[in-house]
């Protein structure tokens, strides 16, 4: 008899291998696990990588394109080490968010882009970047996060739309001329500190930014739970871009880069098994209000020191060589995004069942093509409480939030009693 977890690495394995039902060329679609990946900081994965990586049932992965390394002698383009990371993620069904991003030492003095020049040199390159891997589905990420010290030698809002709106413009010239396809994706500005950075995107607004992007990217970092991003992010974010979108223009919001790091963290208590959680909460959370794609921060922990905040964010843990083998160690995290993607692997989200409490979410997907329907149920009250979800009458299978079988229950004619934890529980009526 194989174990739940056994069962559950086969099953997104083998899911892993079926075609997708987003279409290169176009955001992702509301269907798990269209809209799920991950941040990497490499091109050329380790052996047997790439297959864990799918086997975590991600669709996506987000990357640097570095302007400094791809433009090292002025005017001369190598972009092959990117070559080899779209060959590598093409096998598995896996897409790519490439950041157009950062400086280069040969124009503005080696700061963010700030004069003619500097921006007309920025737009070549970008332009070329997108030419060379046309047609294959990148979403195309204006910079990362400008808003903050990346943006050197210090933010500047007036800067950053200048280049987005140059870019924008090199790459429309570029359809126009049929360099490139009508369908490439050009999105940003990959924001984060909000709600305080806000200001700084309406400027970007006005300067006219969303005529050019097709999706807006922000990254919706806290230290409180992820439900508080709708109300802090997601609505603001969606009122401005309701305000100042060119008319006719439907313009997604996608949360490009956020993770909890299980080091430095407030609650003294938050673990790995915690942070696990907070990964599928979030996501979750982003499917429910029409976040088309949610990046979790990160791939892997960059380091070994359970201390440093920037080196635990992973879904795997640092890995270290083992003569000449690689070990992988996956975390809750790891877990939890595959345990999603599996049970809910094409399912959309339909409605939250209200049960009473605000503080208590149940979730309905239902498969699309049929009247399938599974749910997903949790709290963010700080103590657990039993509650009866709306269920036709039968067996329900029970699954934790990182694969663990529970106890099956049985709907009556007024429900199934369930018991609200702050971790997502997986709910399945058997046929």
């Amino acid at each position: 008899m194989k174990s739940p977890l056994l069962a559950c690495l086969l099953l997104a394995w083998f899911l892993s291998w079926l075609p997708r039902s987003t279409i290169a060329g176009e955001l992702p679609s509301p269907v798990v696990p269209d809209g799920v990946g991950v941040n990497i900081h490499f091109t050329d994965p380790r052996p047997g990588e790439m297959e864990m990586l799918a086997q975590s049932g991600i669709r996506w992965v987000r990357m640097d394109l570095d302007w400094s390394e791809t433009e090292r002698e002025k005017g001369v383009y190598d972009f092959s080490a990117y070559d080899r990371l779209l060959a590598a993620l093409e096998p598995h069904g896996i897409r790519a968010m490439l950041i157009l991003d950062y400086s280069n030492p040969h124009y503005d003095g080696g700061m963010s882009p700030r004069t003619d020049e500097g921006r007309a040199a920025f737009a070549r390159w970008a332009v070329f970047a997108v030419r060379r891997f046309r047609d294959r589905g990148i979403l195309w990420e204006m910079y990362n996060e400008p808003n903050i010290g990346f943006w050197k030698p210090e933010p500047n809002v007036k800067d950053y739309a200048k280049l987005a709106v140059t870019v924008g413009k090199a790459l429309r010239a570029a359809e126009k001329d049929q360099l490139l396809g009508p369908d490439e994706l050009f999105i940003g500005p990959a924001l984060t500190d909000l709600p305080d950075s806000l200001p700084f995107l309406e400027e970007c607004f006005k300067a006219g930014v969303l005529e050019y992007f097709k999706a807006v990217s922000i990254h919706p970092y806290r230290k409180t739970n992820p439900e508080t991003a709708v109300a802090e992010c997601y609505e603001p974010v969606r009122a401005l871009i309701d305000r100042y979108a060119p008319p006719g223009k439907h313009i997604q919001i996608i949360s490009g880069e956020w993770g909890y790091s299980t080091a430095a963290h407030p609650d003294p208590d938050f673990d790995e098994a915690k942070q696990g959680k907070y990964l599928a909460r979030q996501w979750l959370t982003n499917l429910s209000h029409g976040v088309s794609l949610s990046i979790w921060y990160d791939w892997q922990n960059d380091g070994m020191n359970p201390d440093a905040w920037l080196e635990n964010f992973g879904l795997i843990r640092y890995v270290e060589p083992i003569g000449q083998k690689l070990v992988y160690q996956p975390k809750p995290t790891f877990l939890a995004s595959q345990t999603l993607t599996t049970i809910l692997h094409g399912y959309r989200f339909q409605k939250r069942l209200p049960i009473g409490d605000p503080e208590d979410y149940v979730l309905a997907f239902v498969k699309d093509g049929s009247n399938e329907v599974r749910l997903v149920a949790w709290t963010t009250a700080a103590t657990s409480r039993e509650v009866v979800i709306p269920m036709p009458p039968g067996q329900v299978t029970v699954t934790g939030c990182t694969g663990e079988a529970l106890p099956v229950r049985t709907a009556t004619a007024g429900g199934v009693s369930i018991p609200l934890t702050d971790s997502p529980k997986y709910l399945v009526p058997k046929p």
